[in-house]
């Protein structure tokens, strides 16, 4: 490269980030400002009137002793674990299915990834009405296999796992489509060897699909926890958080301490909290996606 060429390219690169600058400080400001401002929040106390007071670590100190922040920490690590188990595991079924079955044709390809297209309040609305405990088709057809009807997203011991369960079927084909792109990455000479071998599909896929997949299904983890652990919008148009508290994740119990009790200063503080287990969590699967890449 010539050195008129170097000294073109400087300050074409120079005239670049001055352009783009404006953006992208507009940018970490609206994404800045919430979070500063949620933070500065959380160490005051705000009467409904408005009244502002300073309660410095006060907020964090009255969650220790809250039993309901507790039940929301438990409520949010339970829905967590279990629909990302349920996500992975299906996940990756189906992802091996669309690899195998090359020759599928395309509307049902389509109809496999459709689910988490659709926006979440939607998909809550036809869950209630599939799951309502009198006219919902769920209960009509345990009946008609003798089985008892449930009380589904009424029930305190089986809103989670319905709520899991509801999550699943929107989300796991998107979990489906990132390890379907990881299969397809892999290499066809690796299977070809094991193949020679003599190696059967189940040790094919434990002892060499899986360990190649594993950065994929770390990513996928990633993708999902951040939206699993801020778990909200589903819950609210079904249950609400109910019944008595049983599906009141950290999220929800922040929004109603807020937006229902107007203690502004502790849903903040809540919010606050939240942030750090997504954020920190996210820095944990990050540091094992490193350790597990090839």
């Amino acid at each position: 490269m010539s050195a008129s060429t170097t000294t073109q390219k400087g300050p074409l690169a120079a005239q670049l980030a001055a352009l783009s600058m404006p953006a992208v400080l507009f940018t970490v400001a609206m994404i800045a400002f919430p979070f500063c401002y949620t933070i500065w929040l959380s160490f005051q106390s705000i009467s409904p009137t408005g009244m502002t007071r300073f309660e410095g670590v006060g907020n964090y100190v009255r969650m220790v002793g809250d039993d309901q922040f507790w039940n929301g920490i438990y409520v949010t690590a339970y829905l967590y674990l279990l629909s990302l188990f349920l996500q992975l595991v299906l996940g990756t079924a189906l992802a091996l299915l669309l690899f195998r079955a090359k020759k599928l044709p395309g509307i049902i390809r389509s109809l496999f990834i459709s689910p988490f297209m659709m926006p979440p309040v939607v998909a809550g609305m036809m869950w209630l009405v599939i799951l309502d405990p009198s006219l919902g088709a769920a209960n009509y057809i345990l009946t008609s296999l003798g089985l008892p009807p449930s009380a589904w997203l009424a029930s305190p011991g089986f809103v989670v796992p319905t709520l899991a369960l509801i999550d699943t079927w929107q989300w796991t084909p998107y979990v489906a489509l990132i390890v379907l792109g990881g299969l397809q990455s892999l290499p066809p000479s690796v299977y070809e060897a094991a193949e020679i071998d003599g190696a059967s599909r189940f040790r094919i896929f434990y002892r060499i699909t899986l360990p190649l997949l594993l950065p994929t299904l770390v990513t996928a983890t990633v993708l999902r926890s951040v939206d699993l652990l801020r778990f909200f919008d589903l819950i609210y148009i079904t249950t609400q958080g109910g019944p008595a508290n049983a599906s009141t994740t950290l999220n929800i119990y922040g929004f109603r301490t807020g937006f229902e009790f107007f203690q502004l200063g502790y849903a903040s503080a809540l919010m606050v909290t939240l942030s750090v287990i997504v954020l920190g969590t996210v820095l944990v699967l990050n540091r094992l996606r490193n350790t597990v890449a090839w």
